[in-house]
């Protein structure tokens, strides 16, 4: 065996040895009848302010927006803005932030803060995690062939998402949306506007050259040794904060490998420090926390009816009631969107919908990686992406500088987010024994865009000299994960070209749930959000 491939047998062993030592140790197991009221009890105590009594909901209101992510956060701004009295329903707790709090848990030992109403977790380290359940911010729910993350929080995908923002290129977006929606408008008008309210920006230099991210360092020295020039990610990420983590003035956060299960300094610039903020300072617009909507309907007389349970963070709820509004604006995610609307469909409380609700579902090809480091160094696991590659070499792909969620010590890895574009598309289905909604995807179809993605991050490996093979682990290719959910409720088929919902005048689609399947190998919470921007500027002005 020559030097470099002993070295890869020895780095494998190794990270695989690390990720066994940061399982906890078998100990006593409380019952989880007695364990649970102890928990609930602790973060009674960490976390008092999603404890505190939430008012309820009025009965009727001229506008609901159902959801607290990009889009719904746009909508109910700006309906606000219009003098437009809204409603913002969102299932998950209103968490606050603090400079020394642990609000948020961590990916490397969670416990129930980090997930909703769950008990266990296996993430792409693969490494399995258990906790006592908990109205946590992070929804990870297994269908046949995927498993899906969303958020679960005032905030929406804000809370737990890792900063990146960026547009796709022209082509492909044009390509993906074939015509429908310009990307030139976009470009000119709404991408700024996204941009300049959520205080977009590459990472500034001093973050860069700080330790917590010699990883991303390591990464771009990487890719140019292959041939790649990497380009700099527009951030949520308040450096300032960043800064304070680096000087000791706030708590270790997004610099300690935080971002998935929230930030509890602030750090991310997320949704409750902009739009939300900004929609509630108007005293046109109210946000709800803890109110599950259930299902959707229309009444006689043309009002929509919204069925809403009241959750304790426990996942106790308080009481079911059903609310009225004028206009209906959906902004649960792709998944929750989706869900409402098909099942309101089968089950003819919306029997106009058409045949295109619950088709056009994809992944956004996200795939996760990790390849060797090229020397022998100490890697921090700041959370924030510094910089992508763009590869059109075959399938046209994204690679992102990534952390690796889980590990917050040294590994030798180098890790990545790979966007891929890819054409698969699923169809939500219904069970009308138990109303449950449901999406199954193609082995097939998530092989292929592994394999893109992996021949891409092997490359670069081979021509850095990369000295570890990080297959052996399992995290070098996860092939059942997606945060980044889109479609089920098409622009230009379930609904108009702007999210109006055919067949019900008045109900919208605001969110990833109207995007088909893919932003074209990016990120796609800028494409939602300059979206959103774009539709509800059309709604306000034509009044419909």
């Amino acid at each position: 065996m020559d030097r470099r491939a002993l070295l890869k047998a020895a780095g494998a062993a190794a990270l695989i040895g690390a990720v066994g030592s940061a399982v906890p140790k078998p100990g006593p197991v409380l019952p989880r009848a007695a364990a649970q009221p102890i928990w609930n009890e602790l973060f009674a105590r960490w976390v008092p302010e999603i404890f505190a009594p939430v008012p309820d909901a009025p009965q009727h209101s001229e506008a609901i927006v159902i959801g607290s992510g990009f889009g719904a956060a746009v909508s109910a701004l700006r309906l606000a803005q219009a003098g437009v009295a809204t409603t913002v329903l969102e299932r998950g707790s209103r968490w606050p932030n603090d400079p020394w709090r642990e609000i948020f848990t961590g990916d490397d030992l969670p416990d129930g803060r980090g997930f909703w109403h769950a008990t266990s977790f296996t993430g792409v380290t693969k490494v399995p995690m258990q906790f006592a359940e908990f109205g946590g911010v992070l929804d990870c729910t297994r269908y046949p062939g995927i498993d899906v993350w969303r958020g679960a929080a005032v905030g929406g995908g804000s809370v737990v998402f890792t900063g990146a923002m960026i547009a796709p290129p022209r082509s492909l977006f044009d390509h993906v949306f074939g015509g429908l929606v310009e990307y030139g408008e976009l470009e000119r008008v709404y991408y700024p506007r996204v941009r300049a309210m959520l205080r977009l920006d590459p990472m500034p230099g001093d973050i860069y050259q700080s330790a917590p991210f010699s990883h991303s360092r390591a990464w771009d020295d990487q890719v140019r040794k292959a041939g790649y020039q990497p380009i700099q990610n527009d951030s949520i990420f308040t450096w300032d904060v960043l800064r304070g983590e680096l000087n000791g003035s706030t708590r270790p956060s997004a610099t300690a490998g935080r971002s998935n299960l929230g930030n509890s300094n602030g750090a991310k610039f997320d949704l409750n420090q902009n739009y939300l903020k900004d929609a509630e300072a108007t005293g046109r617009a109210r946000i709800f926390p803890g109110h599950r909507v259930d299902t959707i309907a229309v009444e006689p007389g043309g009002r929509f009816a919204v069925t809403v349970s009241k959750l304790h963070p426990t996942g106790v709820v308080l009481g079911t009631r059903t609310l009225t509004c004028d206009k209906l604006f959906l902004g649960a995610g792709s998944i929750g969107t989706s869900e409402l609307l098909v099942r309101a469909r089968e089950t003819g409380a919306l029997p106009q919908l058409n045949e295109h609700i619950g088709d056009g579902w994809g992944t956004n090809g996200d795939v996760v990686l990790a390849r060797g480091a090229s020397s022998v160094a100490g890697f921090g696991q700041g959370a924030p992406s510094a910089s992508r590659i763009f590869d059109n070499s075959g399938t046209p792909l994204t690679l992102e500088n990534w952390y690796i969620p889980g590990i917050p010590f040294e590994t030798g890895a180098l890790a990545s987010l790979a966007v891929v574009l890819d054409p698969t598309r699923a169809r939500f289905g219904f069970d009308p024994a138990s109303g449950g909604v449901g999406i199954s995807w193609p082995r097939q179809a998530q092989d292929e865009v592994t394999a893109a993605a992996r021949d891409v991050d092997r490359r670069i490996a081979d021509k850095a000299g990369a000295l570890a093979e990080y297959s052996a682990l399992g995290y070098e290719a996860n092939a059942l994960f997606t945060a980044h959910p889109l479609g089920g409720a098409v622009l230009g088929k379930a609904t108009d070209a702007y999210g109006r919902v055919h067949g019900y005048p008045g109900l919208y689609v605001m969110d990833g749930a109207a995007i088909p399947g893919s932003t074209a190998t990016a990120n796609p919470s800028l494409t939602i959000t300059a979206l959103a921007e774009r539709n509800i500027e059309k709604i306000i002005r034509e009044g419909r």
